[in-house]
């Protein structure tokens, strides 16, 4: 477990102190901890960039609202292990008196960690994951889902290129969010009128996939969708291209692909590839103007999950300073009623079921000789208004609203 100084990134030990802490918050202080991937699948996409995001979205409010406030940061790998995550979180709680969890963007990890916060009435930020929290699982109270989930990254594809007929082939990670990726992508394309013509699973995390892109190919499908994520996305995008399929009538979708993976990956290799993201670095002044303070920092323009970080601490402690209490349900509560604006996110409001609506996009991976730069990589091919982007509250079905 590490410890940061919100002034410097990289000292280890100590505490954020800006003047007086207010009378309401409980110890004196605010208490972030942020559970993240520093050495798995996900780590370029969450990890360091992710605590790079928080210490930023810090810095911003004690600039602010939350100017006389304390506030701590502390961090851990999770090891994308459920189990991991959740005894870090239960002491986290238990002995350090942690007001609210951070990141934790691995779906299995994010359904344990859910009745937890309930129990122990703290607030759970996830910058994106399984559309289950605000649905079955979800904890309207306490836990709050910010930049995607895995309908609307499904779904805002999925609805542009399926026409009745349409035939669908998956290659989904044989866990939760490939679990859930799976199921919202056949309701989107049944709904359309199109086909789903089967899956192939493979383990978490990838070791090879021709096979399973090899039985994707066979089948003959319009569109091939990869549904998982960070290594394993790109290790899809890198086979598909070995395989001819982006080169052939195939298209290839990748249901989770960051501008991280195609840097990674490279354009000569993901050109052409269809994705939906809820954030990227050069959609305005704004985004640009974020991301080019978090490069500074990190080496690196902010993926999604870590722009969602940002933008999911930073209103969280907007509301501790406008409600002055750290209480879970007081906070989720000033959250909802708080106007969302920072650089990150466009039209967003949180609504009732915990889900934060925003303006979402589909980009197109550019061709090597159409980018202008080092990070020059997609072209904006459609924006979704928030509201017809995310599942609706009444097709979500949470049933803990109203209650």
């Amino acid at each position: 477990m590490k410890r940061y100084v919100t002034g410097a990134l990289a000292a280890l030990t100590a505490f954020c102190l800006a003047g007086t802490a207010m009378a309401d918050i409980s110890d004196g202080k605010v208490k972030i901890g942020v559970l993240t991937d520093m050495s798995g699948v996900y780590s370029d996409i969450t990890g360091k960039g992710s605590l790079v995001a928080a210490k930023m979205a810090i810095d911003d409010c004690l600039k602010a609202e939350c100017k006389g406030m304390q506030i701590e940061m502390i961090s851990s790998d999770h090891q994308n292990k459920a189990d991991v995550a959740s005894a870090t979180a239960r002491r986290w709680i238990d002995q350090e008196q942690v007001d609210v969890l951070a990141d934790m963007s691995n779906a299995s990890i994010q359904l344990a960690i859910a009745p937890l916060v309930k129990e122990k009435n703290r607030v759970a930020l996830f910058p994106g994951g399984t559309a289950r929290l605000t649905g079955d699982a979800c904890q309207p109270d306490h836990v709050v889902q910010w930049m995607w989930d895995t309908y609307v990254q499904v779904a805002g594809v999925a609805n542009r290129l399926t026409k009745p007929g349409t035939s669908w082939y998956l290659v989904t990670a044989d866990y939760a969010l490939g679990h859930q990726l799976e199921l919202d992508a056949k309701t989107a394309v049944t709904a359309k009128g199109g086909k789903f013509l089967g899956s192939t699973r493979h383990p978490f995390p990838a070791v090879d996939l021709s096979s399973p892109l090899l039985a994707a190919q066979g089948s003959g499908a319009d569109i091939i969708a990869l549904a998982n994520a960070g290594g394993d996305t790109v290790a899809g995008i890198k086979t598909a291209r070995e395989f001819g399929i982006t080169d052939s009538k195939q298209k290839l979708v990748a249901f989770f692909l960051t501008a991280n993976d195609v840097k990674s990956v490279g354009l000569p290799v993901a050109q052409g590839t269809l994705l939906t993201e809820g954030f990227y670095w050069n959609l305005d002044d704004g985004t640009r103007a974020f991301s080019e303070r978090f490069k500074k920092e990190q080496g690196a323009m902010p993926s999604a999950i870590q722009a969602g970080v940002y933008s999911s601490i930073l209103h969280y402690l907007k509301a501790v300073a406008a409600a002055k209490s750290d209480d879970a349900k007081t906070v989720v509560a000033k959250m909802r009623e708080l106007p969302i604006k920072d650089d990150v996110v466009r039209n967003a409001k949180l609504r009732e079921d915990g889900r934060m609506v925003h303006d979402f996009y589909v980009f197109q991976v550019k061709a090597p000789g159409a980018s202008k730069g080092d990070w020059d990589l997609y072209d904006l091919v459609g924006t979704i208004p928030g509201d017809e982007a995310f599942r609706s509250i009444a097709d979500g079905k949470c049933p803990l609203l109203g209650k």
